[in-house]
């Protein structure tokens, strides 16, 4: 499948939907960018049940802002719409390979439970002043 070009109003369709979601922020000017992008595209290739996405900083400067992507390239994953990674940084292909195992492992019923009872408790918590 490879990569696919996302723009801010594509991006929250594609990231909060079931799956993994991999999103590479980068620019064009950016040296590092240019050599991780051969391995996104390699692991794109590689993994086609998994979504990999690209979001050009330049042009999507509104959505990298509100993301507070700072440095590029910036690496998030997703899956099933929760955020469960994001990090400044080219991967090398064995980290990235690595990240993505990682992420296929997950218990993602358990995650959705976790982060169930956090809003829970941070709702009414004992510092709670409703």
């Amino acid at each position: 499948m490879g990569t696919v070009n996302i723009t801010k109003d594509q991006f929250e369709d594609t990231v909060l939907g079931d799956g993994i979601v991999l999103v590479d922020f980068w620019a064009d000017w950016c040296g590092p960018c240019k050599s991780f992008a051969p391995v996104f595209e390699a692991s794109a290739n590689k993994h086609q049940d998994i979504t990999f996405a690209k979001v050009d900083t330049e042009k999507e400067q509104e959505l990298s802002g509100g993301l507070g992507i700072q440095s590029i390239p910036t690496i998030m994953a997703f899956r099933d719409g929760v955020q469960l990674f994001s990090q400044a940084g080219a991967l090398p292909e064995a980290s990235l390979e690595d990240l993505i195992s990682q992420i296929q492992a997950l218990d993602m019923d358990e995650i959705h439970k976790q982060i169930a009872e956090q809003q829970a408790n941070h709702q009414h918590g004992p510092d709670c002043n409703h």
